[in-house]
């Protein structure tokens, strides 16, 4: 293990969006956070679709920092089309990515933090798309639905040894996800002006609104198996597509 060695907070699809604004976050605390990615600005390289690179990627890290106290996995992607016209390839790929990589991850740290006795935290992100039927989104909806039970299966099994397991699930949020340039802003997209004016507090979420939730989230000690919805109120009103 190197001289970089202490607690650290590891973020898997920490290069954008959320996960860049979560290891910004953690860095703004003095907190070293070590990010995973496949694209841009990262500290390991890591398909999260391919179990022996995740296996490396674990094997990386601890050689290099350590075993990390908190893991978050925010590595996604989206998918939009009805259920009618959607390919089978298009399901198992959001799957793939959406619900068997935070599990394939999240299981490749169990056991090192048992053997070293951490009491780690992990947090996935889910979506509140995991709970609202939204027309045109059902293969993601149905990804996230499986991410929010896998984390409340696993909070159960591995609590036992001291390791917490949470999801939040953030509403519309303003990341390379929605798209870029004007189609992400509320000016330039008729339907982000719609979810700002159906959202309690009156806005889009921001990366960095997930991001001091999902450190709140590791540091309370006393909660696992929870889905905390950070969406401003989005879904308290209607599904995101009415």
């Amino acid at each position: 293990m190197s001289d970089e060695s202490g607690p650290f907070a590891l973020v898997i699809g920490g290069a954008s969006g959320i996960g860049a604004a979560l290891a910004d976050a953690y860095k703004a605390q003095g907190m070293t956070a070590v990010t995973w990615d496949i694209e841009g600005r990262h500290d390991i390289t890591c398909d999260v679709r391919e179990p022996d690179a995740i296996d490396d990627a674990v094997g990386l890290t601890r050689m290099r920092w350590g075993i990390p106290t908190s893991v978050t996995i925010t590595a996604g992607v989206g998918h939009s089309g009805l259920l009618t016209e959607a390919e089978p390839d298009a399901f198992d790929r959001v799957m793939r990515v959406n619900a068997r990589a935070p599990w394939l991850c999240m299981r490749a740290w169990v056991g090192a933090m048992r053997g070293q006795q951490v009491a780690g935290s992990f947090v996935a992100a889910s979506s509140i798309s995991a709970r609202l039927a939204d027309r045109t989104m059902g293969i993601y909806c149905a990804s996230k639905a499986a991410l929010s039970m896998l984390v409340q299966v696993a909070a159960a099994e591995w609590g036992p040894f001291g390791i917490r397991v949470n999801a939040i699930a953030p509403g519309v949020t303003r990341t390379p996800m929605l798209g870029r340039g004007p189609a992400l802003t509320v000016d330039g997209s008729p339907w982000l002006a719609g979810v700002a004016e159906r959202t309690p507090l009156g806005r889009l979420g921001e990366p960095e609104d997930i991001a001091r939730s999902i450190i709140a989230l590791h540091s309370m000690e006393w909660v696992t198996g929870q889905v905390l919805e950070c969406d401003g109120g989005l879904g308290l009103r209607s599904p995101i597509i009415s």
